[in-house]
């Protein structure tokens, strides 16, 4: 899909890798841009920047991502790029409380299919329209100190491959981000894994890039990092095999990090 006069939504906007798709979608002329994000005042920002709309939105919340495709459409017309971008991560295991497993579920998974609710009856009456999730090498992988963040980016690959085998063939496109490390607020930590996606990652910048190539080909499978596909082979042909090596690779980061 060329973005040329197309309408886009971004969510999680305001802020690394949202904020650099906002900004490299500027730069095909489109017709308009909505910047929403939680943070309003960083979203205004964006959107003045790029010359968009800035709508301060909880995409936790079904009725304020309704909000956001009414004030989308009143201001621009229908929306041609949905992209549910906006995520959280929280450390921690099984042991995590209840209302925190609620919390990450609502943001990166449950907003997907708020968001894919309320887009997708208007794009089945135009016979086109295109989904772009944001989920995370993660969601085919895993991550090694955040179970929620797994799972739930796990769900969202599951989502989006479910959305595009179903609608796939009625005019509705969908891309799936999946990087690895990014050089957004979520990575700068001390946190050992955090250290450890830091040794490749990559500016917001180079992935925005890499995401409109993408969506010009209607590529699903979007993966910065090309090792992913490798090491996602390599899960699928030996499970076991993998699961070995991953456990090897957190011993190597987490025991090692408490031996420093």
């Amino acid at each position: 899909m060329k973005l040329a006069e197309k309408v886009i939504v971004v969510t999680g906007g305001a802020n690394g890798i949202g904020r650099a798709l906002c900004q490299r979608f500027a730069l095909e002329s489109p017709r308009g841009i909505v910047v929403a994000d939680l943070d309003f005042d960083k979203a205004q920002q964006v959107a003045d920047e790029i010359g968009g709309l800035a709508v301060a939105c909880d995409v936790a919340q079904e009725e304020q991502i309704q909000q956001l495709v009414a004030d989308t459409e009143s201001k621009y017309g229908p929306i041609d790029l949905f992209c549910a971008n906006a995520g959280i991560l929280i450390q921690g295991g099984p042991e995590l409380p209840d209302d925190q497993w609620r919390r990450i579920f609502d943001i990166n998974v449950m907003a997907y299919v708020y968001s894919a609710r309320s887009v997708i009856p208007g794009m089945l009456e135009r016979g086109q329209g295109y989904l772009l999730h944001t989920a995370s090498a993660a969601g085919l992988l895993t991550e090694l100190s955040s179970v929620s963040y797994a799972v739930t980016k796990h769900g969202a690959v599951a989502f989006a491959e479910w959305l595009e085998m179903t609608y796939g063939d009625r005019g509705i496109k969908v891309s799936c981000i999946c990087p690895q490390g990014v050089w957004t607020d979520m990575l700068v930590s001390d946190h050992p894994a955090a250290k450890k996606l830091q040794e490749n990652a990559i500016r917001p910048e180079a992935l925005a890039d890499l995401v409109v190539q993408s969506i010009d080909v209607e590529e699903f499978l979007i993966l910065p990092h090309k090792e992913v596909r490798k090491f996602f082979q390599h899960k699928a042909s030996d499970y076991d095999r993998w699961l070995r090596g991953m456990k090897r690779l957190r011993a190597e980061i987490f025991e090692g990090e408490s031996k420093a």
